[in-house]
Protein backbone atom coordinates (compact mmCIF):
# COMPACT_ATOMS: atom_id res chain seq x y z
CA UNK A 1 0.00 0.00 0.00
CA UNK A 2 1.22 3.48 -0.83
CA UNK A 3 0.57 6.45 1.46
CA UNK A 4 0.97 9.93 -0.02
CA UNK A 5 0.61 13.16 1.96
CA UNK A 6 -0.84 16.15 0.11
CA UNK A 7 -0.48 18.52 3.06
CA UNK A 8 -2.55 19.37 6.15
CA UNK A 9 -4.69 16.25 6.82
CA UNK A 10 -5.05 15.20 3.19
CA UNK A 11 -3.68 11.84 2.06
CA UNK A 12 -4.00 9.41 -0.81
CA UNK A 13 -4.03 5.70 0.00
CA UNK A 14 -3.40 3.52 -3.03
CA UNK A 15 -3.75 -0.24 -3.43
CA UNK A 16 -3.97 -2.14 -6.69
CA UNK A 17 -4.26 1.11 -8.64
CA UNK A 18 -7.28 2.26 -6.60
CA UNK A 19 -6.78 5.71 -5.08
CA UNK A 20 -8.61 6.84 -1.94
CA UNK A 21 -8.43 10.58 -1.17
CA UNK A 22 -8.83 11.67 2.46
CA UNK A 23 -9.80 15.12 3.78
CA UNK A 24 -9.22 17.42 0.79
CA UNK A 25 -8.77 21.07 1.81
CA UNK A 26 -8.92 24.68 0.74
CA UNK A 27 -7.62 27.92 2.25
CA UNK A 28 -4.85 26.37 4.31
CA UNK A 29 -2.05 28.85 4.88
CA UNK A 30 0.94 28.16 2.61
CA UNK A 31 -0.83 25.53 0.48
CA UNK A 32 -2.76 25.71 -2.78
CA UNK A 33 -6.31 24.41 -2.70
CA UNK A 34 -6.45 20.70 -3.45
CA UNK A 35 -7.02 19.59 -7.02
CA UNK A 36 -6.88 15.82 -7.33
CA UNK A 37 -8.19 12.74 -9.07
CA UNK A 38 -9.24 9.71 -7.08
CA UNK A 39 -11.47 6.66 -7.19
CA UNK A 40 -13.11 7.50 -3.85
CA UNK A 41 -13.05 10.39 -1.39
CA UNK A 42 -13.73 10.40 2.35
CA UNK A 43 -14.00 13.43 4.65
CA UNK A 44 -13.76 13.24 8.42
CA UNK A 45 -16.09 16.26 8.72
CA UNK A 46 -17.36 19.10 6.55
CA UNK A 47 -15.12 22.01 7.55
CA UNK A 48 -13.46 23.81 4.63
CA UNK A 49 -10.01 22.42 5.39
CA UNK A 50 -11.20 18.79 5.43
CA UNK A 51 -14.24 18.58 3.16
CA UNK A 52 -13.34 20.53 0.02
CA UNK A 53 -14.48 18.07 -2.68
CA UNK A 54 -15.33 20.57 -5.43
CA UNK A 55 -11.94 20.14 -7.13
CA UNK A 56 -11.79 16.36 -6.75
CA UNK A 57 -12.36 14.42 -9.97
CA UNK A 58 -13.80 11.00 -9.22
CA UNK A 59 -13.03 8.13 -11.58
CA UNK A 60 -15.19 5.02 -11.75
CA UNK A 61 -15.26 1.41 -12.81
CA UNK A 62 -12.67 0.01 -10.45
CA UNK A 63 -13.51 -2.33 -7.64
CA UNK A 64 -12.65 -0.83 -4.26
CA UNK A 65 -10.09 -3.09 -2.55
CA UNK A 66 -10.39 -1.24 0.76
CA UNK A 67 -12.56 -2.33 3.63
CA UNK A 68 -13.63 0.85 5.43
CA UNK A 69 -14.66 1.03 9.06
CA UNK A 70 -16.09 4.20 10.65
CA UNK A 71 -15.79 5.23 14.31
CA UNK A 72 -17.75 8.27 15.52
CA UNK A 73 -15.75 10.75 17.60
CA UNK A 74 -15.76 14.50 18.32
CA UNK A 75 -13.87 17.54 17.08
CA UNK A 76 -13.41 18.78 20.66
CA UNK A 77 -13.28 17.51 24.23
CA UNK A 78 -16.81 18.67 25.05
CA UNK A 79 -18.82 16.06 23.20
CA UNK A 80 -18.92 18.12 20.02
CA UNK A 81 -20.40 21.22 21.66
CA UNK A 82 -17.62 23.45 20.27
CA UNK A 83 -16.82 22.05 16.82
CA UNK A 84 -19.14 19.13 16.16
CA UNK A 85 -18.48 15.56 15.24
CA UNK A 86 -15.47 13.87 13.65
CA UNK A 87 -15.28 10.54 11.85
CA UNK A 88 -12.27 8.32 12.38
CA UNK A 89 -11.91 5.77 9.59
CA UNK A 90 -9.78 2.70 9.09
CA UNK A 91 -8.87 1.44 5.62
CA UNK A 92 -7.79 -2.16 5.17
CA UNK A 93 -6.23 -3.66 2.02
CA UNK A 94 -3.39 -6.08 1.34
CA UNK A 95 -3.72 -7.29 4.92
CA UNK A 96 -2.74 -3.81 6.15
CA UNK A 97 -4.85 -1.28 8.08
CA UNK A 98 -4.39 2.49 8.14
CA UNK A 99 -6.37 4.73 10.52
CA UNK A 100 -7.06 8.38 9.65
CA UNK A 101 -8.10 10.27 12.77
CA UNK A 102 -9.37 13.43 11.07
CA UNK A 103 -9.69 16.34 13.52
CA UNK A 104 -9.87 14.22 16.65
CA UNK A 105 -10.31 16.54 19.63
CA UNK A 106 -10.21 14.19 22.62
CA UNK A 107 -8.65 11.03 23.93
CA UNK A 108 -10.17 7.86 22.55
CA UNK A 109 -12.32 5.78 24.87
CA UNK A 110 -11.73 2.08 25.42
CA UNK A 111 -14.72 1.27 23.22
CA UNK A 112 -13.48 3.56 20.44
CA UNK A 113 -10.03 1.97 20.59
CA UNK A 114 -11.65 -1.45 20.36
CA UNK A 115 -13.60 -0.31 17.28
CA UNK A 116 -10.42 1.00 15.65
CA UNK A 117 -8.67 -2.28 16.39
CA UNK A 118 -5.22 -3.30 15.21
CA UNK A 119 -3.57 -0.81 12.86
CA UNK A 120 -0.33 -0.85 10.93
CA UNK A 121 -0.26 2.94 10.49
CA UNK A 122 -2.06 5.88 12.03
CA UNK A 123 -2.45 9.33 10.45
CA UNK A 124 -2.79 11.60 13.46
CA UNK A 125 -3.28 15.35 14.09
CA UNK A 126 -0.62 16.79 16.37
CA UNK A 127 -0.99 20.59 16.19
CA UNK A 128 -3.47 21.23 18.99
CA UNK A 129 -5.93 24.15 19.25
CA UNK A 130 -8.53 22.57 16.94
CA UNK A 131 -7.46 19.00 17.73
CA UNK A 132 -5.46 17.00 20.23
CA UNK A 133 -2.02 18.51 20.82
CA UNK A 134 1.41 16.88 20.58
CA UNK A 135 1.35 15.20 23.99
CA UNK A 136 -2.24 14.02 23.55
CA UNK A 137 -1.41 12.75 20.07
CA UNK A 138 1.44 10.63 21.40
CA UNK A 139 -0.87 9.24 24.06
CA UNK A 140 -3.47 8.36 21.40
CA UNK A 141 -0.85 6.86 19.09
CA UNK A 142 0.53 4.74 21.93
CA UNK A 143 -2.98 3.55 22.79
CA UNK A 144 -3.68 2.55 19.17
CA UNK A 145 -0.29 0.87 18.96
CA UNK A 146 0.30 1.24 15.22
CA UNK A 147 3.83 0.51 14.06
CA UNK A 148 3.94 3.59 11.82
CA UNK A 149 2.83 6.99 13.14
CA UNK A 150 2.41 9.74 10.55
CA UNK A 151 1.83 13.25 11.98
CA UNK A 152 -0.47 15.70 10.22
CA UNK A 153 -2.38 18.94 10.87
CA UNK A 154 0.56 20.95 12.21
CA UNK A 155 2.47 24.13 11.43
CA UNK A 156 5.78 23.95 9.59
CA UNK A 157 7.42 27.26 8.74
CA UNK A 158 4.95 29.28 6.63
CA UNK A 159 2.68 26.27 6.08
CA UNK A 160 -0.30 25.60 8.34
CA UNK A 161 -2.56 27.73 10.51
CA UNK A 162 -0.73 30.12 12.85
CA UNK A 163 -2.49 28.78 15.94
CA UNK A 164 -1.23 25.22 15.43
CA UNK A 165 1.72 23.71 17.23
CA UNK A 166 4.77 22.69 15.23
CA UNK A 167 5.91 19.32 14.00
CA UNK A 168 8.95 19.67 16.24
CA UNK A 169 6.69 19.81 19.31
CA UNK A 170 5.52 16.30 18.47
CA UNK A 171 8.86 14.84 17.37
CA UNK A 172 10.48 16.02 20.60
CA UNK A 173 8.39 13.41 22.45
CA UNK A 174 10.14 10.54 20.66
CA UNK A 175 13.75 9.33 20.65
CA UNK A 176 15.62 10.65 17.63
CA UNK A 177 16.22 7.15 16.31
CA UNK A 178 12.45 6.50 16.19
CA UNK A 179 11.90 9.27 13.62
CA UNK A 180 12.38 8.66 9.90
CA UNK A 181 12.27 11.68 7.61
CA UNK A 182 11.35 10.94 4.01
CA UNK A 183 12.73 12.98 1.11
CA UNK A 184 9.37 12.83 -0.68
CA UNK A 185 5.71 13.02 0.31
CA UNK A 186 5.06 9.31 -0.19
CA UNK A 187 5.99 6.01 1.44
CA UNK A 188 5.30 2.35 0.86
CA UNK A 189 3.66 0.47 3.73
CA UNK A 190 4.28 -3.27 3.93
CA UNK A 191 4.18 -5.91 6.64
CA UNK A 192 7.95 -5.47 6.92
CA UNK A 193 7.93 -1.69 7.44
CA UNK A 194 9.81 -1.06 10.71
CA UNK A 195 8.26 0.84 13.61
CA UNK A 196 8.76 4.56 13.15
CA UNK A 197 7.40 8.07 13.26
CA UNK A 198 7.26 8.78 9.54
CA UNK A 199 7.69 12.42 8.55
CA UNK A 200 6.63 12.86 4.95
CA UNK A 201 7.83 15.86 2.98
CA UNK A 202 5.46 18.61 1.95
CA UNK A 203 4.36 18.08 -1.67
Amino acid sequence: MTITWLGHSCFVLESGGFRVLLDPYREVQGLSDIEAEADAVYCSHDHFDHGWTENVRLTSGKENPFTVREISTFHDDQGGALRGSNMVRTFTAEGLTVAHLGDLGHQLSASQLAEIGRCDAVLIPVGGFYTIDAAQAKQAADAIGAGVVIPMHYRKGPVGFDVLGTLEDFLALYPREAVKTYPANTMSLTRETPRQVAVLALP
